[in-house]
């Protein structure tokens, strides 16, 4: 499981972004424990396009130390040197995407990434698993079909001071069709993706 990168312990405290429907914060409630707190993050958006879902996970359920956090980008309400590690899954390429008349704002993705790494403590972790779009395409396949280059998104995150520490081949498949959007369903749950673990300093 690529969350085991984290090496979370139990009392942590971590924000998933852009959490969708929760699906990996109800399992890193179950990681950090009692203890710890879980930050379910969505904008506006996000709530939108993932309501359903989020709705049919906490039915009738206490999630106990998840947090429901929403938030809209420009302050992401996270504070300073609170967090353990900050997770954003299938969901960085979000930064370079924006549909406005369907209510997907456009994001400063620079102010975005220094929010995250003002929360962080230091050593904290952040862990991006994304889309890959092919070797040089930068942001562009964001716009398109919902993929990010990995070069640029380490290269992004590590200018806002972030290193990286760990990455995983696990979710590769580089047979992947990278002109197709990842809801086509000749690719969807099959899509070739990067794993990459980064460290605050100190």
């Amino acid at each position: 499981m690529v969350l085991r990168l984290l090496r979370l312990e139990a009392g942590d405290r971590v924000a998933d972004i852009f959490a969708g429907g929760g699906y990996y914060s109800d399992i890193l409630s179950g990681v950090v424990g009692s203890e710890g707190r879980v930050l379910l993050h969505n904008n506006a958006a996000y709530r939108q396009f993932a309501r359903v879902a989020l709705a049919s996970r906490f039915d009738g359920r206490d999630p106990g130390n998840i947090i429901m956090h929403n938030a809209e980008v420009d302050d992401l309400m996270l504070g300073s040197n609170d967090l353990d590690a900050a997770i954003m899954i299938m969901s960085y390429h979000d930064l370079y995407f924006a549909d406005p008349e369907n209510g997907w704002p456009a994001i400063d993705a620079d102010q975005f990434l220094d929010q995250i790494y003002r929360a962080l403590v230091p050593g904290g972790r952040f862990l991006v698993v994304d889309h890959a779009a092919p070797p040089g395409s930068g942001n562009r396949s964001a716009r398109t079909v919902h993929r990010i280059d990995p070069e640029f998104t380490r290269e992004d995150i590590e200018r806002h001071g972030f290193k990286l520490i760990r990455k995983s081949e696990v979710l590769r498949n580089p047979d992947n069709d990278y002109s197709l959007n990842v809801f086509d369903p000749a690719v969807r749950g099959k899509t070739d993706r990067f794993v990459y673990v980064f460290r605050k300093p100190g």
